[in-house]
Order: C-alpha cells, then sequence, then structure tokens
C-alpha cells in the first residue's frame, strides 16, 4: 500500500506546519501580558498606551489614579492665581506630575508640586519645563478628558448674610458636585476592579457608594441624559453625557418604583448640582423594577470617550472614580423636598454656561 504523504499528519512538512503554528501562539500569547500602561518617564519600553496612542491618532485607555490630595493642591493653586500673571493652569500641574512620576501618583508629595509652581512663577514656562518629557502630552490629554469640565467661571447663587436669602454672585473655580447630596451619609472603599460574577464573571468598572434608600443622588457635571431605563445589571439607571462628549457619567440601581427626577427623559439637559435621581438596589434581574441588590448603593461609574468608536464594545475606557469622589466631597448640592409633591430639587440655583442655550438649573413647583 502507498503511503499518501499529502494527507498523513506525521510527514515532515506537517510537522514543520505544527511546530510553526506552535511558535506563532506562542507570540501571541506574550503579545497578550505585555504592558498597556505608560511607564515612567525614564523607561525605555515602547509597548505603552502613551506611544500607541499618538501613533493612532487617539488615546486608547487611560489609568486614572490621582490622588484627591493632588486635586485639592492643584485646583487651589489654580484659583489663588486667577487674573494673576501667571494663571497656574491644575491640569498643567496634574499632567506634569504625572509625567513625572510615569502615572503612579502613589509617588505623590506636596513639595513637588510647590515646586513646579514656584518655577512657573518665577518665569519658567510649562513648555520649557517638560520639552524632555516624551509622555506630557498624553497626560495632559487624559488628565483633561478626565478632569476638564470640573472648572470654570460659573454663576451661583449663595445665601446672603444679612438676610438668609439667595443672592447670585460670579465664581471660578469648581463647579462639578459630590455624586450624593449634601447631608446625606454614605461610606464607600476603593472597590474599582474587584470581581462581580452575577450573569458573567468580569470586573466592576465602576465606584459604589452605600447609603440610604431615597438619598438624592446629584449631577456631577452639566450634561445631557444619553441613557435612561432598565438595565439587568445596572437596574434602574442613568447615563449622562458632558456636552463636550468626553465624558459618560452612569448612577445605577437607582431606587425601585421611583428612581429619577420626574423632570427627565431622554436628551434633557442637567446641570451640575441638579437632583437626577434616588439612591435604591434595583438590578441583577431581567425582570423590570426588581431589588436584588443586598445593600442600597448607587453605583457611580466614568468612562471616557476619545473616539466614538470606543462608546460601546470591547473599547470602553472605565477609570477608577474613588479618588474624584473623594476630591468632589469638598462641594456637596443641598437639597430641598416637595412635600406634595415629594420629589427634592436643589437648594442653591446655577448657570453653567457650559449649558447650551444658557438653560437654567431645577427650580422647585409649589
Amino acid at each position: 500500500m502507498k503511503l499518501n504523504h499529502s494527507r498523513c499528519p506525521h510527514t515532515p512538512k506537517a510537522v514543520s506546519l505544527l511546530v510553526l503554528a506552535e511558535i506563532l501562539i506562542l507570540f501571541a500569547l506574550i503579545f497578550r501580558l505585555l504592558p498597556s500602561s505608560p511607564p515612567i518617564e525614564e523607561a525605555s519600553s515602547s509597548v505603552t498606551t502613551a506611544s500607541d496612542s499618538i501613533r493612532k491618532g487617539f488615546i486608547k485607555w487611560v489609568d486614572f489614579n490621582v490622588t484627591a490630595d493632588a486635586m485639592r493642591q492643584a485646583l487651589r493653586l489654580d484659583v489663588d492665581s486667577y487674573n494673576q500673571t501667571p494663571h497656574l493652569n491644575w491640569l498643567e500641574l496634574l499632567a506634569y506630575l504625572g509625567a513625572r512620576y510615569g502615572g503612579d501618583f502613589s509617588h505623590y508629595q506636596a513639595s513637588d508640586m510647590e515646586h513646579l509652581a514656584q518655577q512657573l512663577k518665577e518665569g519658567a514656562s510649562m513648555e520649557e519645563l517638560t520639552k524632555d518629557m516624551k509622555y506630557y502630552s498624553y497626560y495632559l490629554e487624559a488628565y483633561s478628558a478626565v478632569l476638564g469640565g470640573m472648572t470654570g467661571t460659573y454663576e451661583i447663587q449663595i445665601p446672603d448674610e444679612s438676610t438668609g436669602e439667595p443672592k447670585w454672585v460670579t465664581k471660578y473655580g469648581l463647579k462639578s458636585f459630590s455624586p450624593i447630596a449634601k447631608n446625606y451619609p454614605y461610606n464607600d472603599f476603593d472597590d474599582f476592579g474587584v470581581s462581580r460574577s452575577y450573569g458573567f464573571k468580569r470586573q466592576h468598572l465602576g465606584h459604589d457608594l452605600m447609603g440610604q434608600v431615597g438619598t438624592p443622588v446629584i449631577a456631577v457635571e452639566s450634561g445631557y441624559v444619553e441613557a435612561i431605563g432598565w438595565n439587568q445589571y445596572g437596574g434602574w439607571r442613568l447615563g449622562i453625557r458632558s456636552f463636550d462628549k468626553k465624558r459618560y457619567y452612569y448612577y445605577a440601581h437607582l431606587r425601585k418604583n421611583y428612581p429619577y427626577h420626574k423632570s427627565l427623559q431622554e436628551g434633557s439637559y442637567v446641570q451640575a448640582g441638579d437632583v437626577i435621581g434616588y439612591l435604591g438596589r434595583t438590578g441583577y434581574s431581567s425582570k423590570e423594577n426588581t431589588n436584588n441588590i443586598d445593600q442600597p448603593h448607587l453605583h457611580f461609574g466614568m468612562q471616557l470617550i476619545f473616539d466614538e468608536s470606543q462608546k460601546d464594545g470591547n473599547h470602553e475606557i472605565w477609570i477608577n472614580c474613588y479618588e474624584i469622589t473623594k476630591f468632589l466631597t469638598m462641594n456637596r448640592s443641598e437639597t430641598i423636598k416637595n412635600q406634595k409633591t415629594k420629589e427634592y430639587y436643589r437648594v442653591y440655583q446655577m448657570k453653567d454656561p457650559a449649558v447650551p442655550g444658557g438653560a437654567k438649573s431645577q427650580m422647585i413647583d409649589n
């Protein structure tokens, strides 16, 4: 009997093909294990998020671990130097340290930022100080995407010292708010990336703030309602997109029966500080309006979008919001309840120039 070498799996040619296939599989596995986040400024590895983003035109991933202390210090330097020369831009300060630390703010020291600020005050330019920092532009774009909508000039009501009645003032500084209303208790810890198993095994891509059912949930930034309704994982949830389209805020597990502020529908404009819904424990069910979450909490998530291809699917960029929520505790929106309708409203109104058409924030109905 003649052996048909063209079909036999053990011929030298077939063995060579098998070896080649195994080598290709091995290289594919090694490639998947290569790091994807930017190295420290002095590192020589070319396989980085920063270099990949620069080469392909938009950022593919952001590991945001800037501490609340660093954000507070940078913001204070920015606000204190407003209308002065030089005006210290808090995003540039943070990006400089991000490039210096390789994005790892566990190395953060307040003295590093003070030294940077002093150099700028003495006449050095940021361009001069960062000319040898290969990834400074990456961190500036990344941190601007995360924090860029949180500061600026705006008008807001504050109580008059003599009468106690609200009066309008113009301010520059932080115009974003904590997602939990003022005077409502909550507790949290850094839970980004921990395991979740409902539906399928996955990572927790948000930050949980444990509180009481019915606690008013606040719009962190001005934007428009892009998603509203039921999701089997998030329960009653809201998705609010910033007006510059770079941030998508996700508020989930809202209250059963009455999850949202009655003024909201898809496409509605909201201003930072508005009441948008109420904390609950809905979700983990394909059946609408089901409480399957054991502990009441708000799941708060922030997605970055540098290109619309990243909005849905395998290329989504969700960042750790733990330090951001700590930072935003310095600005919590005070609310009041309408006893007739049982709806909550913000006490002090705001005029945010980021809102198209100059729309006003929500007013309490009588």
